[in-house]
Parts: structure tokens; sequence; C-alpha cells
């Protein structure tokens, strides 16, 4: 993929801030969400949470549990080492315009 395609994949960057601020209240099963419960957390189509979680998955930063259904988590640990000039890693570290409201409540 493209960087100038990731650079600007708010999908994606939806996706993943999710993933990274995912808390356990927000997911049925303890070890991790499944992209259904995902795909209605970020109001995006299923299949496009998929391919989402495949670019995540093949950065090694989502850990994935089970077969059927798949359960997702963010690794926080392969984040931390990834190279900082990855596409992936500036898209996912950029916090210009995330409402974090969003995420936490206080």
């Amino acid at each position: 993929m493209a960087q100038v395609e990731i650079e600007h994949d708010s999908e994606l960057k939806s996706v993943g801030l999710e993933l990274m601020f995912l808390t356990p209240e927000k997911y049925a099963n303890e070890q991790g969400i499944t992209a259904v419960e995902l795909s209605k957390l970020v109001n995006l189509p299923l299949d496009t949470v998929k391919k989402k979680l495949a670019i995540l998955k093949e950065k090694d930063i989502v850990r994935v549990k089970g077969n059927n259904p798949k359960f997702w988590l963010f690794d926080e640990y392969n984040f931390q080492r990834m190279d900082e000039e990855d596409e992936v890693f500036l898209l996912l570290s950029c916090f210009d315009d995330v409402d974090f409201d969003k995420y936490f409540s206080y």
C-alpha cells in the first residue's frame, strides 16, 4: 500500500485508535474484541474493518486469538518498537485531530 494512501487513511486510523484505547468494558469476551463488535464501535462496514485489521496485523501491532470468531487486541509492546518512520506508526501517533472523549470517560 502506498504511503500516501496510509498517510490519509482515516478508516485505518479509526480502527487502530479504537484498538489502542480499547478497554475491557467495550468487548464481550475477555480475549478481545471481534471484528463485528469493532465495526459497530467505529461505525464502519465489517468488510472495511476486516481489511484495516489485516493491515494492522501485517504490521504486527494487533494480536488475534481464536479462529471463529477471531478476537483482536492491540499489541502495545510491538507498537512501541515500530520504526518511527513507518507510515502506520506515524498515522496512529498523530493525535492532532483525535477526540479523546470518545475513548475515555473522565
